[in-house]
């Protein structure tokens, strides 16, 4: 009786500790809570090989980053307006460029020009800023006599250099450069600021042309201007320009200028009031010596 009070005196203790035991120990939801409260990452038991593959890791993805950064540093975006401004300028350019070699493409040399000859490699046969004097001859290493150029596009004259140098050179490379136009002139007579003959340097339109002369006086009759152009026959043809409508941009500045052409700007009706009193002042300053008045 006492062995069997003993033993279940014992049991009952182990009871008590063992319950106590697992009382005071967390589960394991417990432990994962806390774990995350911590703020570090639970391990992951029985995690397979697939899902580590495909788990980046931080140094990769920052790797990756780095490099979509230089990729764009390198390659800047262009903005639809840099797109615009280049098509404006290429535009601009391919219509501005015909414009001044149609000028020099047909230009024919004449006294008071500018050129230079340049001889591939060879320096001596060369000769930089030449004037054409008045007899339109010039003068050249190996070409004594000289060389008649009035008349003659640079091209032209290249080429006809070329063959004198040939007979000394072996396949002389020959190019003719207009430096400074000077032979080209035209005249703006009438009622502008500063009449005279102009230098034509580049080409010009009527409207230009005008302009450079300081524009129409306010005597002046912008609506009927004349461009003279001397034929082939010695006449001089008249060819209106109606700069009115061109300010207004209801007419095309469309008349370009030849050497030789003369620009007449006549007087409108003040000029012709101005004409009536002055030729009255001159009348009565005429009676007072006739002893009237």
């Amino acid at each position: 009786m006492k062995k069997l009070l003993t033993q279940t005196l014992v049991l009952g203790i182990a009871s008590a500790i063992t319950v106590g035991t697992f009382a005071q120990s967390p589960n394991n939801a417990t432990r994962q809570r806390r774990t995350s409260a911590d703020g570090t990452q639970p391990a992951t038991v029985g995690m397979n090989s697939s899902d580590k593959a495909t788990d980046p890791s931080p140094d990769k993805a920052a790797d990756a980053k780095d490099d979509k950064d230089k990729d764009k540093a390198k390659t800047p975006e262009v903005t639809s307006d840099a797109k615009t401004n280049r098509m404006d300028e290429s535009s601009e350019e391919s219509a501005i460029v015909p414009y001044y070699n149609n000028f020099f493409a047909n230009y024919r040399l004449g006294p008071e020009d500018v050129v230079s000859v340049n001889v591939f490699q060879q320096e001596k046969y060369s000769r930089q800023g030449v004037k054409i004097p008045p007899s339109g001859r010039i003068y050249l290493a190996l070409i004594p006599e000289g060389l008649f150029i009035n008349g003659k596009t640079p091209d032209q004259v290249a080429e006809m250099i070329k063959k004198r140098y040939d007979e000394y050179i072996i396949d002389p490379q020959v190019s003719v450069s207009l430096d400074q136009a000077g032979s080209y002139r035209y005249s703006v007579v009438g009622d502008v600021v500063a009449p005279g003959i102009k230098l034509m340097t580049r080409r010009l339109s009527a409207s230009e042309a005008v302009a450079e002369a300081g524009g129409v006086l306010q005597t002046g009759n912008r609506s009927k201007i004349v461009v003279l152009r001397k034929q082939a026959d010695g006449t001089l043809k008249p060819i209106p320009v109606n700069l009115s409508a061109v300010y207004k941009g209801q007419a095309p500045d469309s008349v370009y200028l030849v050497p030789g052409d003369q620009i007449i700007v006549p007087g409108n009706k003040l000029k012709k009031l101005q004409t009536i009193m002055g030729f009255a002042q001159v009348m009565s300053f005429a009676n007072i010596f006739r002893g009237g008045w």
